[in-house]
């Protein structure tokens, strides 16, 4: 039961659960709304691009660890979790990216 805020032009500007003071009743499948939503969730271009951009500063600390330049002890204990559980994520998914094969 989506209740939305409109402005002086009648458009969208909030959505809620909730009934609250100023929203008003609108249905689900109300294609203004879906496109209210719909313009909500797109992202701009740096948005678009973070994600990858995060798995390369997450490939620049690796190596700057194997090059022992930084040690992984040094990260603070959140950054440490986060680079583990990613790890063993990326490990047992093998989306690895292997930029200089192994020689083993």
């Amino acid at each position: 039961m989506p209740f939305v805020k409109r402005d002086n032009d009648g458009k969208i500007v909030a959505v809620s659960q909730l009934e609250i003071v100023d929203f008003t009743f609108l249905d689900e499948a109300s294609e203004e709304l879906q496109e209210f939503l719909n313009e909500m969730m797109s992202q701009g271009p740096v948005e678009e691009t973070d994600l990858g951009f995060i798995r390369v500063v997450e490939d620049v600390i690796e190596l700057l660890i194997s090059k022992n330049i930084i040690l992984f002890t040094e990260l603070p204990e959140a950054a440490q979790q986060k680079m583990l559980l990613r790890q063993q994520l990326r490990d047992s998914g093998n989306t690895r990216l292997e930029l200089i094969p192994d020689d083993s």
